[in-house]
């Protein structure tokens, strides 16, 4: 089974559209989706600053800034 995380951060409005497109596409594609806020790792947010939302799928960056629900179901087929 696949694994997304998406990195985020509080009053990030690109990552509450990033997550909703991520639920989006979780309703037609079964995978595992996990959140994770830069705020509370020091390391994470120095990496992820400027760059989020980042979208994670086993591991690999897929997204950043915009998850494209087509995409993100081609890339999970």
């Amino acid at each position: 089974m696949h694994r997304v995380i998406l990195y985020k951060k509080p009053g990030c409005h690109l990552c509450d559209h990033a997550k909703a497109a991520i639920l989006a596409v979780k309703r037609q594609v079964d995978f595992e989706f996990q959140e994770v806020d830069i705020g509370l790792d020091d390391e994470l947010s120095d990496l992820y600053k400027f760059d989020i939302p980042v979208v994670e799928i086993d591991g690999r960056r897929a997204f950043k800034y915009r998850v494209d629900p087509e995409a993100l179901k081609e890339k999970l087929s």
